[in-house]
């Protein structure tokens, strides 16, 4: 066995500057009182078409089971962060949306968030090597979790495994972007 193989230094390195990164972000996350995936979810909502997902696709979106991201929309329902919305055509399915408090909360932690991100991160690439950088973060992402835009772009539109939904811009704080 080759200890020294590319693939464990590629996987490492990416493991290393992720959990970095996260180390970086929490203290701004925390004086705001959210979570990584508290904020992974406002931050999904406020850049989906009307500021809201279906339950599912949110779901798919963060890779939280249906159960756990009920309990992620409760408990920033209970914040007055999110609300739930029924869906007009589909009884069985429910909305989960951003809320005039929750865009409120998201804008006071966004200046500073997006000034960690910058000075950690895409301040270090030049802008040919971010674009690179984001294609292939983006292919590899498409592998790995296909749903992860899953409702953004096509309201509605699920996700089945195997399957690859249209890419839009996903945050870099995100714990599973």
């Amino acid at each position: 066995m080759n200890f020294d193989d590319p693939r464990l230094t590629a996987i490492g390195l990416l493991t290393e500057a992720y959990a970095g990164l996260m180390a970086r972000f929490q203290p701004v996350l925390a004086a705001a009182k959210l979570s990584e995936i508290d904020f992974e979810t406002v931050i999904r909502l406020a850049r989906s078409p009307e500021q809201r997902l279906r339950m599912s696709d949110l779901a798919a979106q963060t890779g939280l089971s249906t159960s756990g991201v009920t309990r992620v929309v409760d408990r920033l329902e209970r914040q007055g962060m999110v609300t739930r919305q029924a869906c007009p055509s589909d009884r069985r399915a429910s909305y989960a949306a951003l809320t005039d408090a929750g865009r409120e909360r998201l804008q006071s932690v966004l200046p500073q968030h997006i000034q960690d991100i910058e000075d950690s991160f895409t301040s270090l690439l030049d802008a040919e090597e971010l674009e690179a950088f984001l294609r292939t973060l983006r292919k590899i992402r498409d592998v790995v979790r296909p749903c992860a835009t899953a409702g953004a772009v096509e309201p509605g539109r699920t996700c089945p495994p195997g399957d690859t939904a249209p890419d839009v811009v996903t945050t870099v704080s995100a714990p599973s972007a």
